[in-house]
């Protein structure tokens, strides 16, 4: 085995003509046996720190068909694998709480599974048997790009690991047959488990951002901006969610801003679970004892929530609940296609098609406008805010207030029922000049006007008029006009009879 630099990123052996190029089939099973050898190999070498030498390590091993002293023999056409950073992706899968075992068992056990790539890359996707990893092949300078990127991802996992963007946990390449295939192992956002009765790629903006007839036609089509606008009115969470959400999505979007990375894209998966769901039998054991940690979509926005238990018999598969009109979702969510960099072609790109087109509706642009466009589309066309009702809110917030005076209120029904009967008879018969006599309620003053001059005269006048259905005690004849010393005088005469004393 030997071992080289960031520089041989994806230098592959030129073609010669004795050699015949693989066949889909064989290029899936030297994926698989190279993956296997450099996982199992790596065991062999002891824990430590990740240093920054790390990240730009490159092992290189060849693996002939009838084996070698280092390597099995296996029934593939020769092939050499590059394995990059295998230390520092192994602290990624640690972090995930990937075991070296569940993570061969996934790749290695069954055939891959093909899928189909909806978007305008030329990129083959395989997705492992028990749903938990998607294998993508990328470009030669996708990959040199991920390896750059590896310091600054490190960092940020470091911080928080409940992230939205893709989850890396390894890049190899394969150069068999005179072909140089590079894949990277991401986790799977969609599980096929349940049933995604609609799928969107967003990316905030406009220009071409609508599916093709021919990806209309296909049995579940990945539809894109200008399709979701047509078919949804944005997609209802609680306030709660809503603001997790879109805290996770503004905080991978900064990451990304910082990398100088545009053109990402925010895969989305919709399940309607008021539909008839999959039966247990044909879920063929997806994500039965989950592996991965954070993984799922509610996971990934919960902040600083506990580690999660593993999932196995939860219909939900991670999914956040949402509403559509009337229907009960299940949202499926992550970040794809990150390792798109703002270089000089991509400003070429941009450049041309503002010529042609609204420079601010195309997707290529400079990272800091592309950012606050996504946020901007997420947080008010895709997701919204579901706003309780005041009635009930008020009702519950009535009930949470005087919950715990109900003993109270039961010791001082009676009083209120006796002073409303009081004030009623009282209202009705118009003591005259009782007032001060009152020996059911000494407690309580007479209101007396006092009149005084300018608006306040007025206001007193007619708050007292407003005030009179409502009086404690009516007065037949209203008091005369009283200075400040009489009514002062008077006043104590009333409090000296009722047996209060007045405070100077």
């Amino acid at each position: 085995m030997s071992t080289a630099t960031a520089e041989s990123v994806g230098s592959g052996t030129k073609p010669s003509k004795d050699h015949k190029k693989p066949t889909a089939a064989a290029l899936k099973g030297a994926i698989q046996l190279g993956i296997g050898y450099a996982v199992g190999n790596l065991s062999s070498k002891p824990d430590r720190d990740v240093l920054m030498q790390d990240f730009s390590v490159v092992e290189s091993v060849f693996l002939p068909s009838e084996g070698s002293n280092l390597t099995p023999a296996h029934h593939y056409p020769d092939f050499r694998l590059k394995t990059y950073a295998p230390l520092a992706f192994r602290y990624f899968r640690e972090l995930f709480g990937i075991k070296p075992d569940d993570y061969l068992y996934s790749i290695c056990n069954e055939p891959l599974i093909e899928l189909c790539n909806p978007g305008a890359s030329s990129s083959w996707f395989y997705l492992t048997s028990d749903d938990e990893f998607i294998i993508k092949t990328v470009q030669h300078k996708e990959a040199e790009f991920l390896q750059k990127l590896l310091p600054g991802y490190y960092m940020n996992l470091n911080q928080n690991p409940r992230t939205l963007l893709p989850k890396f946990y390894g890049l190899y390449c394969i150069q068999c047959g005179g072909v140089t295939v590079r894949v990277v192992v991401m986790n799977n956002v969609l599980p096929r488990a349940i049933k995604m009765h609609y799928k969107y790629d967003l990316k905030g903006s406009s220009y071409k951002r609508r599916a093709s007839r021919k990806e209309r036609l296909k049995s579940s089509p990945t539809f894109k901006d200008l399709d979701f606008q047509e078919m949804h009115e944005g997609l209802h969470f609680d306030p709660d969610t809503y603001s997790a959400l879109m805290k996770t999505l503004q905080r991978d979007c900064r990451v990304l801003e910082s990398f100088k990375i545009m053109d990402y894209s925010l895969l989305l998966g919709i399940h309607i679970s008021d539909r008839k769901p999959l039966s247990r039998e044909s879920r063929c054991d997806s994500r039965r004892g989950q592996k991965v940690l954070y993984s799922t979509a509610l996971e990934s926005i919960q902040g600083n929530a506990k580690a999660p238990e593993p999932v196995a018999d939860d219909d939900t598969l991670g999914g956040i609940p949402a509403k559509h009109k009337d229907e009960n979702l299940l949202i499926f969510l992550g970040i794809i296609d990150i390792l798109q960099s703002y270089r000089f072609i991509k400003k070429v790109e941009h450049s041309w098609k503002a010529l042609v087109h609204d420079g601010d509706t195309v997707s290529v642009h400079r990272p800091s406008f592309y950012a606050d466009r996504f946020l901007k589309f997420m947080g008010s066309t895709v997701f919204k805010k579901t706003h309780p009702l005041r009635g009930a809110s008020s009702k519950r917030k009535r009930g949470s207030l005087y919950a715990g005076k109900s003993a109270s209120q039961e010791f001082l029904s009676p009083q209120r029922e006796e002073r409303k009967e009081e004030k009623k008879a009282q209202s009705m018969d118009n003591l005259d000049g009782n007032m001060y006599s009152s020996s059911r309620q000494p407690d309580l003053l007479p209101r007396v006007s006092f009149k005084s001059t300018g608006d306040s005269e007025e206001y007193l006048e007619n708050s007292e008029e407003r005030r009179a259905s409502s009086s404690t005690i009516a007065l037949d004849d209203p008091l005369p006009s009283l200075s400040r010393s009489q009514s002062e005088s008077e006043l104590d005469v009333y409090l000296a009879a009722t047996g209060f004393q007045s405070f100077q």
